[in-house]
């Protein structure tokens, strides 16, 4: 295989190996993104936006890197480090904040895919915890989109969100530890 080697500052995010080809699609994904919320990033002072383009990568790229399996196996090794990066993830009111958009709207989709992701992550080692990942971030993402005040760009944003905390990462998509049909 064309596995490149993760610098360990990075393994929280990647995992310890990746594919070029993985990389090039976290790369895509974020850059996507970036292209649908660019207008919110205009008319802003600079290092408002340059944070939120961050963040908004950030969370674009983790949507589809928390799918490979070197991020997975990492955090399946890392049961602690599942909690642990629920807990970091403010991200959400944040891009809000810098983008100057209603914070309401973020705070409530950023606290139901918080709630959900950890609801999920409490699934580990069940059959069910795919099924109910999806689940969750299809409930997540139509009340996303029937809050009012929501702006394109956060919506982008708060689904992307949704897709990466509660699916992409809650989820363990190795399948490890599984005990079996809990059904």
């Amino acid at each position: 295989m064309n596995e490149i080697a993760i610098p360990s500052p990075l393994h929280d995010v990647l995992g310890k190996h990746q594919s070029g080809a993985s990389l090039v699609l976290i790369g895509g994904v974020a850059a996507v993104a970036l292209l649908a919320t660019a207008p919110a990033l205009v008319g802003i002072p600079v290092w408002r936006s340059a944070v939120a383009a961050l963040l908004i990568a950030d969370i674009a790229a983790g949507a589809v890197a928390n799918l490979t399996a070197a991020t997975n196996d990492h955090y399946a090794a890392r049961p602690r480090s599942r909690w642990i990066f629920l807990a970091v993830h403010v991200h959400l009111p944040v891009v809000a904040l810098l983008l100057g958009a209603p914070l309401e709207p973020a705070l409530i989709a950023w606290a139901a895919t918080i709630a959900a992701g950890a609801i999920v992550n409490l699934l580990a080692a069940r059959a069910v915890q795919r099924a109910a990942g999806g689940a969750a971030f299809a409930v997540i993402l139509c009340l996303a989109l029937t809050l009012p005040d929501q702006q394109p760009a956060l919506l982008v944003v708060s689904s992307l969100f949704a897709f990466k905390v509660v699916y992409a990462f809650a989820v363990d998509h190795g399948g490890h530890c599984r005990t079996g049909d809990d059904e």
